[in-house]
């Protein structure tokens, strides 16, 4: 497996062009590029494959900024016959501001290797389910955001510009879930999360997963995971 990571610019100017030797990804950390023949938008947050041969048309403003990874392999489930883009995780998007520091610091063929094999590693879990439509991609983005909020139908569906039924016909055909199921499992998989690694009380990862009611949380989390939260923080 070979990744060059790079940090890009690149022009408002209208671009065309194919990588026959590598696979390329492209990750904005600072404002958004213009991918395809519709020049649809990439934003902070998602991330574009351009898999090897395929000829692409790009562009963007001087001032945004791109991490870029050329790959010879990708992971399976990125194996695609044309390009397409998915939301990154929050993890994946925070490492990819750690690579900008730290390639704009200074050349370390030792370090680059195992940031190199850490992306690759966050990249194999990512999900790229639903990633097609940018209006659901953008409800993701807020849902992920703003777990410890009130997340109501109406406030998403208008971030996706999209009328309420519409948005949930439409995300349910992108994700595999109703939306509200997709909120719960965020909220789930992120207390798990909070569980494992923090040594916070129970009662502040409830309200950081949106839940002011402890017992309603335990109640979910118990039904989700099959033990209550005070038992698996206990594991």
């Amino acid at each position: 497996m070979t990744i060059n990571l790079s940090i890009r610019a690149y022009s408002k100017q209208l671009n065309r062009h194919a990588h026959d030797a590598y696979h390329q990804l492209v990750l904005p950390v600072k404002g958004s590029i213009h991918m395809g023949e519709h020049l649809n938008r990439v934003m902070v947050g998602e991330c574009v494959v351009i898999p090897a041969g395929v000829t692409h048309v790009f562009k963007a403003d001087e001032a945004a900024r791109f991490i870029v990874a050329d790959m010879n392999a990708l992971p399976m489930h990125l194996v695609k016959t044309t390009s397409f883009v998915f939301t990154v995780s929050p993890p994946l998007l925070s490492f990819l501001y750690f690579v900008e520091k730290q390639l704009e610091h200074q050349v370390d063929s030792g370090l680059e290797f195992l940031v190199a094999t850490m992306f690759y590693q966050l990249l194999e879990q990512q999900d790229t389910t639903g990633a097609l439509d940018s209006r659901i991609r953008s409800a993701q983005t807020i849902i992920s955001e703003q777990l410890d909020q009130s997340l109501s139908i109406e406030v998403l569906a208008a971030a996706a510009f999209l009328g309420p039924t519409q948005f949930k016909k439409r995300f349910k055909e992108c994700v595999g879930l109703s939306v509200y199921q997709y909120i719960i499992q965020q909220r789930m998989e992120k207390a798990k999360a909070l569980l494992t690694h923090t040594d916070w009380p129970v009662v502040l990862i409830a309200e950081k997963v949106g839940y002011t009611d402890l017992s309603a949380f335990s109640r979910r989390f118990s039904l989700y995971f099959g033990v209550s939260p005070r038992a698996f923080s206990r594991a």
